[in-house]
């Protein structure tokens, strides 16, 4: 299915993914030609007693946004039924028709027509979201995922700044503008057309899906199956927070560079050009801060961030002398500024750090057959919290609050709403220790970590060096793991409490606690069961010594009856001797810094082996193997 890259821009150079990527940034920003261009003609342009400057942009935005609450659900099942590049093609194709009404519209100034292209170009998008998403998991591997909805966010986001800086300078053009805004809505929506053909078969995931046409009820058959695994069902209510979020600052750029700023609309422009960059540079870093994997731990980095600025902007922009409207050169001469536009761009980028990985954990982990339903029922929560996003925005400032307040309240809404996300779903939190663990205190390295499996059930064994071993190795795996772990670490502060939240299964030895060791033996079989992977640290607690221990019989019980159960060893290296292992005499976590700061650390992963290989001793032999092998 894929290939191995460079970098995510090399995905640029192949079929599977460059004609996609194309047709969905001509397609975003010919949304934001078309939908800017007309906004701004309807405000500034004419007078129309039916339709108030004041209340265009709010009628457009709403029709824009209806078709997502209406049509999301069965543009779901379209893409799960239907091979998704020729359902892109028929979209594109939809698009130009469209376009070809809308060209109409601005060449005689046909506002009723307009509006209605309004409507149909939100069913455009509406069509199209559920194919983009469910189309990447389908085309690229799991270690390009990141990094192709990275790409794909940066994009949408530059696609939607390019489009709205090019519609409002063709509408701007005296007399002819309009009908240059026409002939370039025509132009994109063709070149949509050129570059979908182009994009490779993508096969029906349910062919023989019956299709209910009932939008109510199918959006609740689809968060109902959404709802079936926690992790992707928070995944789309944390995604739609973010555009409640994003919503807040984006629709209030103009006010806030009038009124809060003193800017000129030039400066509304310069606001938004600044966020749009900061999406693209976060969206861009995930594969690197991933290491090319679907890294949930950067989600809770985001939200700090997100927070973090947006707070401060309210004090960067508070207190600001008023003054003539500026220029955007005026305003970047005065050196109060560059804060709050630094607010905003690191405000963007930990956003783009915080959605990405979110959109790939819900590529990954829904189970592709119901993939597309489940996008469509995340466009509908979306919709549906940004048009609450307006509500409490537009309450807010109706109460008196001042634009910098409202700022605030969301920055202080967004860490009581991220700490009650990560507290319900751990699995954030404890990837977010992992991935602090890997990158600042030691320096991690994975060989061979393409044989961890991306679905299905397996058994991970590996040697204990450490009390930090489980934690590495959740940085190393691009799924859960349930860990077998010795009953008595559960008693460690902090360390007891982070795998409790991981859902450890406590064991003791058989002649210690029959009882626990049976227990535990049932809940890692049921874990297999569900498909999912159990890690056992077979030597039965950490080394005393630094070397590898007599492995016990555990793995036995857990791979009897299951003859095609891939038993995967794996080696921790160069982690004896460090804060978080025991040293000589059996002492542990003492001399934080006794190996400095970022000391190499690897992990490397063997080929599965069958059941019918195992025992104790070779499994034995090959951990040893692994350890003496270069990392």
């Amino acid at each position: 299915m894929s290939q191995e890259h460079p970098n995510q821009f090399a995905l640029l150079g192949q079929r599977r993914f460059a004609p996609f990527f194309w047709t969905q940034f001509l397609g975003a920003a010919n949304d934001n030609v078309f939908k800017f261009a007309f906004t701004l003609m309807v405000t500034y342009q004419l007078q129309l007693s039916w339709l108030e400057p004041k209340m265009a942009g709010l009628v457009i935005g709403a029709l824009f946004i209806l078709p997502y609450v209406l049509f999301s659900a069965t543009s779901g099942q379209l893409a799960d039924k239907h091979d998704k590049a020729r359902l892109m093609q028929l979209v594109k194709s939809l698009e130009i028709a469209i376009m070809v009404i809308a060209a109409w519209g601005f060449w005689t100034t046909n506002v009723p027509a307009l509006l209605a292209c309004v409507f149909l170009m939100g069913l455009h998008s509406t069509l199209f979201g559920p194919v983009k998403y469910a189309y990447l998991p389908q085309q690229l591997s799991e270690r390009e995922l990141t990094g192709g909805n990275g790409m794909v966010e940066m994009g949408t986001f530059v696609a939607i700044l390019l489009g709205q800086l090019l519609g409002g300078v063709l509408v701007d053009t005296p007399v002819v503008g309009p009908h240059h805004v026409a002939i370039a809505c025509l132009v994109l929506a063709v070149l949509g057309r050129a570059t979908a053909q182009a994009i490779p078969p993508s096969p029906s995931t349910d062919p023989d899906l019956v299709i209910n046409w009932n939008p109510f009820t199918e959006t609740w058959r689809n968060l109902k199956l959404a709802h079936q695994g926690l992790a992707v069902f928070r995944s789309l209510l944390g995604i739609s927070w973010m555009w409640f979020f994003g919503a807040v600052f984006l629709s209030n750029f103009p006010a806030f560079a009038k009124e809060v700023l003193h800017g000129s609309p030039q400066v509304a422009s310069l606001l938004l050009a600044v966020f749009s960059i900061g999406i693209g540079i976060g969206s861009l870093l995930c594969e690197m801060l991933s290491k090319r994997h679907v890294e949930i731990g950067l989600v809770p980095l985001g939200a700090i961030g997100m927070s973090v600025f947006a707070i401060d902007l309210y004090f960067a922009s508070t207190g600001l002398p008023a003054a003539e409207p500026y220029t955007v050169s005026a305003f970047l001469a005065v050196p109060a500024h560059w804060r709050v536009l630094a607010d905003l761009t690191l405000l963007a980028l930990f956003a783009g750090l915080y959605s990405v990985p979110m959109y790939a954990l819900i590529q990954l982990r829904a189970q592709p057959s119901h993939r597309a339903r489940i996008i469509a029922a995340n466009n509908i929560l979306n919709a549906v919290f940004m048009i609450a996003s307006s509500i409490a925005a537009g309450a807010m400032l109706g109460a008196g609050m001042t634009i910098p307040q409202v700022f605030l309240a969301v920055g202080i809404a967004n860490a009581i709403v991220a700490f009650y996300i990560f507290l319900i779903v751990p699995e954030y939190l404890l990837r977010f220790a992992a991935f602090v663990l890997t990158r600042l205190i030691y320096r991690f390295r994975i060989v061979h970590d393409e044989r961890l499996p991306t679905t299905g059930p397996a058994v991970l064994v590996c040697n204990h060096v450490s009390f930090v071993d489980a934690v590495l190795l959740m940085a190393a795996s691009p799924r859960p793991i349930r860990f077998l772990m010795d009953h008595q670490i559960f008693k460690i502060p902090v360390l007891g409490w982070m795998f409790r939240l991981a859902k450890a299964i406590p064991i003791a030895p058989q002649k210690t606690d029959p009882a626990i060791y049976e227990a535990a033996f049932a809940a890692a079989q049921a874990v297999l069961d569900d498909g999912e992977m159990v890690c056992i640290f077979p030597e039965g607690g950490l080394t005393r010594d630094g070397e590898l221990q007599p492995f016990k019989g555990g793995v036995m019980k857990l791979i009897e009856g299951r003859p095609d159960l891939p038993v995967i060893p794996m080696a921790l290296g160069n982690l004896w001797g460090s804060f978080f292992s025991r040293v000589e005499g059996g002492k542990a976590m003492v001399k934080p810094l006794r190996r400095g700061f970022w000391s190499r650390v690897s992990l490397t992963v063997d080929a599965p082996m069958r059941p019918a290989d195992v025992s104790p001793d070779a499994l034995k032999g090959r951990v040893q193997a692994l350890l003496g092998a270069p990392a």
